[in-house]
């Protein structure tokens, strides 16, 4: 019995651990939804607000509203979250690289759009300077 007392401590330390890392990214993923909001200049509060977040995501990259309806549709939903995600990194400026880096490792990258120095340009102009700076 005193194996299961050591291992129960064990698994229950681990589990402790897991859990503060998992809240220390979930903190860090809300922060920089928070600043990538306000750098779009929309309320930093609308990202915690379940649904309302995606609508003002939505405006951010210049899509019609109704697209969140697009979320609902099996697989769609899917190249719907690509196209977004690519069009949130052209409005800050960025390229196709970040657009994956955002889609691969998003806990790196969206602190990066939210922290760094990329700039809210909006769609048109970021796929104006994405085209630059590819030439």
């Amino acid at each position: 019995m005193e194996n299961l007392d050591g291992m129960s401590a064990l698994f229950g330390a681990l589990g402790t651990g897991v859990l503060i890392f998992y809240l220390v990214i979930l903190v860090v993923m809300i922060a920089a939804y928070w600043k990538i909001f306000a750098k779009a200049g929309k309320p930093g509060w609308a990202a915690i607000v379940p649904i309302y977040n995606i609508i003002v995501l939505l405006e951010i990259v210049e899509k019609p509203v109704w697209w969140i309806l697009l979320y609902l549709i099996p697989f769609v939903n899917i190249v719907i979250m690509i196209i977004i995600v690519h069009r949130l990194s052209l409005s800050f400026g960025q390229g196709v690289g970040v657009t994956i880096g955002l889609i691969l490792l998003p806990f790196i990258f969206y602190p990066y759009l939210g922290f760094g120095s990329a700039q809210y340009v909006g769609v048109d102009a970021g796929t104006n300077a994405a085209n630059n700076a590819e030439i």
